[in-house]
Formats: structure tokens, sequence, C-alpha cells
């Protein structure tokens, strides 16, 4: 582990640009799916490859972290808005993390025309995302690069869960929250950054902590899986009005949630960085507080 990057997480960690002579590459995936009525459409996932990847060597197996964008976003919004390919580059030529596959999606259906927001609207756009995330972007992404899934069936997808993770920014994090709520069995890493669950509305985190912790809670009992979630938010970011009640919300219930403030301990893992708002440059910090500990 990076002498930088601590067991105990910490609020004010900021990656610097690196000049790291390991690139990784970039490359895109596609897939069919179909829009809301059922006629197809083609999408693709931008798909981060870490230095020294070759898909001929089977041997060699790869976590795989899927990063949704926020709102009004597409599969080149983290890679547009940040510097997150260069941290990821930074990380494991240091050793600060062990390279891993990143994908970048979008829960859009189609391409969009950005006028004005309707949170609503978004939401919608989140659930009928959610049957594409398993059975076609899994399938499309796990049947081409090296991960750790024997196969694209559900039962090969699932047995792989271990090695799979999701995590957003902003719907991005709704978007994860819901795949938490729907899709357990396929993935065991969480990250949503700033952003609460919208099981039951806009601002559930708030308006409906209890219940949306209630529900979070009979969802992970349920299934008897193991699961991990790393949340952050900022001072300054419109989230954190919603994303700290779910939080302390679940923290109560310390039989699901086990709180940690480090990284290596529990399965609830949160921090508030002091002064950051609601923009990549802030949360592409937090997946760097927590990128040593995701596939632990």
């Amino acid at each position: 582990m990076s002498e930088t990057v601590k067991a105990t997480l910490s609020p004010g960690l900021i990656y610097e640009y690196h000049d790291v002579d390991f690139r990784g590459s970039i490359e895109r995936v596609t897939y069919t799916t179909t829009n809301p009525q059922g006629e197809p459409r083609e999408k693709y996932a931008n798909v981060y490859l870490p230095y020294g990847y070759n898909p001929e060597d089977k041997e060699t197996k790869y976590n795989i972290l899927y990063v949704i964008h926020g709102g009004g976003g597409n599969p080149d919004a983290w890679l547009d808005c940040c510097k997150v390919k260069n941290m990821l580059d930074y990380c494991f030529y240091a050793g600060v993390a062990k390279p891993f596959i990143a994908v970048f999606p979008s829960y859009y259906k189609e391409k969009i025309a950005r006028t004005s927001y309707n949170a609503e609207a978004e939401r919608d756009k989140v659930w009928d995302f959610m049957p594409e995330l398993t059975n076609e972007l899994l399938p499309a992404v796990e049947g081409k690069y090296n991960g750790y899934a024997a196969g694209t069936s559900p039962e090969a997808l699932q047995a792989a869960r271990a090695h799979r993770g999701i995590g957003g920014f902003s719907m991005g994090s709704c978007t994860t929250w819901f795949t938490f709520l729907s899709h357990l069995p396929y993935f065991r890493t969480f990250v949503p950054l700033s952003g609460d669950c919208w099981e039951f509305g806009i601002k559930g985190g708030s308006l409906y902590a209890e219940k949306t912790v209630e529900h979070l809670c009979e969802v992970a009992a349920q299934s008897g899986l193991d699961f991990n979630i790393y949340s952050a938010t900022g001072t300054e970011d419109p989230a954190c009005e919603s994303l700290v009640p779910q939080i302390e919300e679940m923290k109560r219930h310390p039989e699901v949630f086990t709180f940690s403030e480090k990284g290596d301990t529990g399965n609830l893992h949160f921090y508030l960085a002091e002064g950051q708002v609601h923009a990549y440059e802030a949360v592409y910090n937090y997946l760097y507080t927590f990128l040593p500990y995701l596939f632990s």
C-alpha cells in the first residue's frame, strides 16, 4: 500500500497528476439493448485496461469496477471531466492498488438532448437500466475481457461477484444503490458517491430515511451475501443533505451494516470531505481514497 494512503480513511486525500510511463489503454465495447418501447438500440461503454493487460493471457484475471456517470452524462463523462485515467495509471504502477479493469457505461437508453433536469425522469431512466446492466452489459464486457467469470450465464456471473464492483457519481450513485437492491448476487463492492437511494422517492435518504434503510437491510439480510459499501460526499455538496441522513440511519443497524472508519474492516465506510462540491473533480478523489480497499 502506498504511504499516501492509510488504513484509516482520510477526507482530505487529494490526487495530484503524475507523469506515468506505464499507461493503460481505453477501448470501447458495444452491445445491443432495447429502449423502453422495446426497440433495439446499439450502445457502447468505455473500458479501461491497465498497463500490461494481455488479451491472450487467460491465466491472469482482473477484478472489474463499473463506474456510472451523473445526470446528463455519457460513457465519456468520467474520462472527460477529471484525471481518473491518470489516477488509475499511477496507482496501479505505484502499487497503491492491484490493477483492475474499469468500465464506464451509461444508464441512458438513448442519447439525450439536455434541456432541463427532471429528477423523476432521471430516476425512471435508472430503473430502466437495471435489467440491461446484468442481461446485456455484463455479458458484453465479461465475455470479452479477462475477468473472473467463467462464462456469461447468470450463474457464471454471480459466481464471480466477489471480483466485481459498481460505483458512480450523483445519479450514478443512485444507480449504485438501485444495483444493491436489484443485483446484489452479481456485485460485492459498491461505491455510491454524492448521491442517496431514491427507491421510495427523490431525496429518499432524508425524506424516507427509515423506510429506505429498512428496505436495504431486508435485501441484504435475505440475500445472505457479504458486501462492502464505500460512500462519500462533500460538505458543500447538495447531495450531503440526503446522503448523510441515510448513512447515519444505516449505522443504526450494525446487525447488517458494520460501520468502520478503516477501509479494511467493516462493510460500511463513509466520509464527509470538508469544502468539496458536487463535481467530478471532487468524487474522483473519493475514489482515489477508496481504491486500495475495493477488492482487498
